[in-house]
C-alpha cells in the first residue's frame, strides 16, 4: 500500500515538472523568441516620398531602416520632374517593420504619345471632359460667328488644326474654336463717339459685336475718359462678332484739370 502511494506521488511530481517545463518553454517561445523573430514592436512610419527624385531615395530610406524598389511601369505628370516619385506602396504614414521594401512608381522622362480625339461638332462641355479624361489640357477658347452655340468647330495644337488620330504628347494644350451662336449676320456699327468706356462696351456687346483694342490719346480739348475715335467707324456694315477698336481721351501729362 505504501509503495502504491509513493508511486502515485512520484508520478504526480513528474507530471508537475513536465507541466512546469512546458509552461516555461511556452512563455519563452511566445514572449521572447517569437517577438524577436518577427521584430515585434520594431515598426517604423513610412514617409511621404512623392516628389523625391530616385537618386535621393536610397539614403533617405536607409536612414529610416527602409529600402525601396522601382516598379517596372512608370507614370507621367506634367507638373512632376522626370524620374521623381509619383506613387508609393505602402502609402505615407503606414506602420511597417524595419527593413520593409517600399515600391515606388516614377515619372517618365518623356510624355507618352496619345492619339487626338475628334472634338469637332461636340459641345464645348463634352470636349473639355474628353480632353481631361485622356490627359490633354484645354487651352484657349476662340469664339467665332456660327449658329451653333458652344459647338466646337476646330481643334488646334500649337496654332495649327489637328486631325483625329494625330499623335501628340500627353499634357499638351489644345485650343478650341467655338461657335458663338450668333451666325454671320450683317450688323451696322453704332456710334461710340462721346461715350465713356463702360457705356461703349455695353453698346458694343449689345449690338452683337465685341470689344477690340483700347487706345489712349493725350488731349486737352476733350474731357478724360471720353471716346474720340472708333474703328470701324459708325454706320459701316460688319459681321457679327467683329471687334471694335476705340480711342479714349486722357489729360495731357503735367496739365491740371479742374
Amino acid at each position: 500500500m505504501g509503495n502504491t502511494k509513493d508511486s502515485i506521488k512520484k508520478i504526480a511530481i513528474h507530471l508537475g515538472l513536465v507541466f512546469l517545463t512546458i509552461t516555461i518553454l511556452s512563455f519563452i517561445f511566445l514572449k521572447i523568441y517569437l517577438p524577436s523573430y518577427t521584430n515585434h514592436g520594431q515598426t517604423v512610419t513610412v514617409p511621404n516620398l512623392e516628389g523625391f527624385e530616385v537618386g535621393e531615395l536610397e539614403k533617405f530610406l536607409s536612414d529610416r531602416d527602409l529600402t525601396y524598389e522601382v516598379n517596372i511601369d512608370s507614370g507621367y505628370s506634367v507638373e512632376a520632374k522626370p524620374f521623381s516619385v509619383l506613387k508609393q506602396n505602402p502609402g505615407p504614414d503606414s506602420k511597417v517593420k524595419k527593413g520593409r521594401k517600399i515600391y515606388v512608381t516614377l515619372n517618365a522622362r518623356n510624355a507618352p504619345l496619345i492619339k487626338m480625339p475628334n472634338l469637332v461638332n461636340s459641345l464645348l462641355k463634352n470636349a473639355q471632359e474628353i480632353l481631361g479624361n485622356i490627359g490633354l489640357v484645354r487651352g484657349e477658347i476662340i469664339y467665332v460667328p456660327d449658329i451653333g452655340i458652344n459647338v466646337v468647330l476646330e481643334q488646334k495644337y500649337r496654332g495649327r488644326n489637328i486631325d483625329e488620330g494625330f499623335e501628340i504628347p500627353k499634357g499638351s494644350q489644345i485650343d478650341l474654336v467655338v461657335g458663338d451662336g450668333l451666325g454671320n449676320q450683317i450688323l451696322e456699327v453704332p456710334s461710340l463717339t462721346g461715350l465713356d468706356e463702360i457705356d461703349a462696351e455695353f453698346l458694343i456687346i449689345g449690338s452683337g459685336l465685341r470689344m477690340g483694342n483700347i487706345n489712349y490719346v493725350e488731349t486737352d480739348s476733350v474731357a478724360p475718359g471720353i471716346i474720340i475715335r472708333q474703328m470701324p467707324p459708325a454706320g459701316v456694315s460688319v459681321k457679327t462678332g467683329e471687334p471694335i477698336e476705340i480711342w479714349i481721351s486722357e489729360g495731357k501729362k503735367g496739365t491740371n484739370n479742374f
